[in-house]
């Protein structure tokens, strides 16, 4: 199953490459930045020639990454000597395509390596779920749009795309369980991979007390075009019962449950938590200029760059079924035609996480 980050580019809206799957992300990635640098100030430094490690989980191209960790770096740069390094390590499944992110790395304007010359990068294919780096050898970690994946999804979602909105409560309660066992994995390992005083900061789908986890009018339009595709005679209806968009939300009682009773699990405690509604920039762009057809276009094209690729895998063919092509174009017109017909603000709720190792007691 997917670990990799849901790419984005934190750039501003007026630049030429700014994409619908960024403005999204982008959302929550300023306040976030600024959270990063701030506690890249408060890690402990390790005694030259010792690099400093920074670890990015769920890297996937890396874009996600770029901004956050190039902040953090001119920090910490500020903090050591001249001739002492930085090693940036990105992680995720062995699946991801590590080609593309040493692209990302060599090209892109925005990369740190551009910047600092005593920056290194390297990257390593083992899901987070599992330990992935030498026990008390990373500084700072990062973690954005990539734990919101359900490592172990339910075959079918009981009526919908995404178990936590089906109809069906022993598939919405098992998703509970596979999210709840996912996050006390990953913050298990991370427990033992960060230095003591070391930093994780996770950003995150979030979810409200109620358990929806935002963007329905979005995943209910997209469920309604899936339907019309299986009346149609596109799919089958034994294949649209298989289509899964196997993500989960997390608010703070998912977050602290594995620190209870005593506000620590393997040596971590929670140091920040938030949870908050997110702006809707295609709902301030409909508002400003009440062209209702972008504002369903942007949301598709949203859909279809981020979870598109996780529906293929219910086609006879998986991903190499020719039907693949005009699967994806028919779901993300119609997905955009029925957002455009009622346009209304997009709920979007981030959980954002920053997890301490405290030094033995």
């Amino acid at each position: 199953m997917p670990e990799s980050s849901i790419v984005v580019r934190p750039e501003s809206p007026g630049s030429p490459s700014y994409t619908a799957a960024s403005r999204l992300r982008a959302a929550g990635l300023d306040s976030a930045v600024a959270l990063f640098t701030g506690i890249a100030k408060a890690v402990p430094i390790p005694r030259a020639p010792h690099p400093v490690v920074l670890a990015d989980y769920g890297a996937a191209t890396g874009h996600n990454s770029l901004l956050p960790i190039g902040a953090a770096i001119e920090v910490l740069g500020s903090r050591i000597r001249k001739d002492q390094a930085v090693l940036v390590t990105h992680t995720d499944v062995a699946e991801n395509d590590f080609t593309a992110l040493f692209h990302t790395l060599a090209d892109d304007p925005d990369s740190y390596l551009h910047r600092y010359p005593a920056t290194y990068s390297s990257a390593v294919g083992r899901s987070f779920y599992q330990q992935v780096l030498p026990s008390n050898s990373v500084t700072l970690g990062w973690s954005s749009w990539a734990i919101q994946w359900l490592s172990r999804p339910p075959d079918r979602a009981g009526g919908h795309l995404v178990p936590a909105l089906s109809g069906d409560e022993s598939v919405r309660l098992a998703a509970e369980r596979q999210a709840a066992a996912d996050w006390h994995e990953f913050i298990a390992f991370r427990g033992r991979e960060l230095v003591p005083e070391g930093r994780l900061m996770v950003l995150t789908v979030g979810r409200d007390d109620s358990g929806e986890i935002g963007m329905r009018p979005l995943i209910d339009a997209a469920y309604a075009a899936l339907r019309e595709l299986a009346a149609d005679g596109l799919i089958t209806n034994d294949e649209l019962a298989k289509m899964v968009i196997p993500i989960t939300g997390r608010n703070e009682k998912d977050v602290v449950s594995p620190f209870a009773p005593k506000d620590r699990f393997e040596g971590l405690s929670v140091e920040h938590l938030e949870v908050r509604d997110a702006e809707d920039r295609f709902w301030q762009q409909f508002r400003a200029d009440q062209d209702a057809a972008a504002f369903g276009a942007n949301w598709a094209a949203f859909l279809r760059a981020s979870v598109f690729g996780c529906l293929f895998g219910a086609l006879t063919g998986g991903a190499d079924d020719p039907r693949v092509p005009e699967f994806s174009d028919r779901l993300e017109r119609g997905t955009a035609q029925r957002l455009a017909a009622a346009p209304e603000k997009m709920p979007i709720t981030l959980t954002t996480v920053v997890l301490v190792k405290n030094r033995p007691l």
